[in-house]
């Protein structure tokens, strides 16, 4: 049977937590009590005092220092870095092994074979008996039927390959274990939090003027307000939160109007909130048209809700954020922009301006698990006035009691809809004062070179057409003489041969192959051999 103390040298024993942190000081020495001698122990039944080995509560006390399993070994505590780190080993050779018998950037076979392969190797996933070889069989498996975002030819989506020192941070969080609900399960988490927020608040609002005081600490004057910032899930529950907030600002008649080019998400979060059908406007060159736009404004009561996206998802677009802003102002409509993709942009001194007109939006989206190479989940909600947040405010006495947030527990019920949440914060702030700007930047920077000298490889194929010279990190191409059905078709065959992972788009009414490059590491060799690929899978 297990115990709570660390393998290796028996004479190893943990220290008290905190024990080490400060040598004692001659007066702090005399002021420690003294334990009482044995008579007094004996007379008092002390509880400090050793038990006999044979009685009640020793038996009690070696069944309470003790997990019930070998294996249930705790991530945290006096043990955790020696329960942990044997099992990194594990998991690092595991997913080394599984890399190398996928061979490539998918597994080959395609949906039922991959299948079969998981079947195989988990068997019965809730045996009688558990299988000490589990971690290794289940982590290896799963890596070996992975899409790979750090290979070169997984390209199809906006999935990137994570930074190491950011998974490294997220084991912390695993292995910690805190909940971001309330301040008592989350004392450090909750204020790196605020920090994070409002860095990135102010990244998107450089201008506005923010509080001294953090989002969970209000300033005395009401009438001070602020840019501020959600941690959430993603793109999509930043757009659902930014209809939430404007439909609890302007009420449930609120109109949403966005563009053909807007993420789906939007007008799922329309439907999911009960507001009216969304207005879509024309897109015709695969951004938002404003003088659609100006016709619609006119044309509708409000109140109104337009939503804009900075990168779209098919072809990496940016609206005219400077017109449509303009355009909301003029009408005294709300503007929401959908920056999922292109709100890294403002780390590139480079590209930034390309977001010009962002400011101007009452919410903003980010997703830093895309163009941020955090692990999932990375999302952002920035708004440019906290008071909009109070719509959020929910009370639950076990969580947030009066009395506890009267006497400075912080109130973070009101930071998500989601109660138990993770602390994500950590592995975005680790990569931003890891990096820091310039290092974001130069990453940004090194991956839209990337995209444009693949949009030139491209260009310069007398057997493919360009789409567009990319604006961010999509690049759309396809076979000159290929029709949309044998497009799809070279799309589907290499995904099961295993060999590329490519997306697909279809703008101006036809399917185009998409390469969504998001990975550092790439080089121009491999986006050469890329267009090989296609060019061997394609019907002749």
């Amino acid at each position: 049977m297990s115990t709570l103390l660390p393998q290796g040298d028996p004479e190893e024993v943990p220290a008290r937590p905190h024990a080490a942190r400060h040598a004692l000081s001659p007066h702090q020495a005399k002021a420690q009590v003294a334990p009482p001698p044995l008579s007094a122990s004996l007379e008092r039944g002390d509880p400090h005092r050793e038990p006999s080995p044979g009685t009640a509560r020793a038996r009690t006390e070696r069944r309470g220092n003790a997990l019930p399993l070998p294996r249930s070994r705790l991530a945290s505590g006096p043990e955790g870095r020696h329960a942990l780190r044997p099992l990194l080993d594990t998991v690092l050779d595991a997913l080394h092994a599984g890399e190398r018998a996928r061979g490539g950037p998918l597994p080959a076979g395609g949906p039922d074979a991959v299948a079969a392969r998981v079947r195989d190797a988990v068997g019965d996933v809730l045996p009688d008996e558990g299988d000490p070889d589990a971690l290794r069989v289940l982590v290896q498996a799963v890596a070996e039927g992975a899409a790979d975002p750090a290979h070169p030819l997984c390209a199809a989506h906006l999935h990137c390959p994570p930074l190491a020192v950011a998974t490294a941070a997220d084991l912390a969080v695993s292995a910690l274990n805190p909940s971001m609900d309330s301040w008592d399960q989350a004392p450090a988490a909750s204020e790196l939090e605020e920090l994070v927020t409002r860095a990135l608040a102010n990244e998107v609002y450089p201008d506005a003027r923010n509080c001294a005081n953090g989002p969970h600490r209000p300033a005395a004057d009401t009438a001070q307000h602020h840019p501020d910032a959600l941690i959430t899930t993603g793109g999509t529950e930043s757009n659902q939160l930014a209809l939430l907030l404007a439909r609890e600002a302007h009420g449930p008649s609120v109109r949403l109007v966005v563009g053909a080019n807007a993420h789906h998400t939007l007008p799922r979060a329309a439907w999911l909130l009960g507001l009216p059908a969304p207005v879509v406007v024309p897109a015709p060159a695969g951004t938002l048209d404003p003088a659609a736009l100006d016709q619609a404004l006119t044309a509708l009561p409000g109140p109104i809700l337009v939503a804009a996206t900075a990168g779209t998802t098919d072809a990496g677009l940016i609206d005219p954020l400077p017109d449509i802003a303009a355009l909301c102002r003029t009408h005294g409509a709300r503007l929401h922009i959908d920056a999922a993709y292109g709100g890294p942009l403002l780390f590139s001194q480079r590209h930034r301006a390309k977001l010009t007109g962002l400011a101007a939006a009452d919410t903003v989206t980010l997703d830093l698990h895309k163009l941020g190479w955090q692990p999932v989940p990375a999302g952002v909600l920035a708004v440019k006035n906290t008071r909009d947040l109070a719509a959020l405010h929910h009370h639950a006495d076990y969580i947030n009691a009066d009395d506890d947030t009267e006497a400075g527990l912080p109130d973070l019920l009101g930071r998500s809809l989601r109660t138990t949440r993770r602390p994500d914060a950590l592995k975005i702030a680790v990569t931003l004062k890891t990096l820091g700007r310039t290092g974001l930047g130069t990453l940004i920077d090194h991956i839209c070179d990337r995209a444009r000298e693949f949009a030139a490889l491209v260009q310069e194929h007398p057997g493919y057409e360009l789409y567009d010279t990319p604006t961010l990190s999509t690049v759309l191409f396809r076979p000159t003489t290929a029709t949309d059905a044998a497009v799809a078709a070279v799309r589907r065959q290499l995904l099961t041969d295993g060999r590329a992972v490519l997306g697909r788009a279809r703008l101006d009414g036809r399917l185009w192959l998409k390469a969504t490059l998001l990975n550092p590491a790439t080089r121009p060799g491999d986006l050469a051999g890329l267009l090989k690929l296609v060019e061997g899978t394609t019907p002749r």
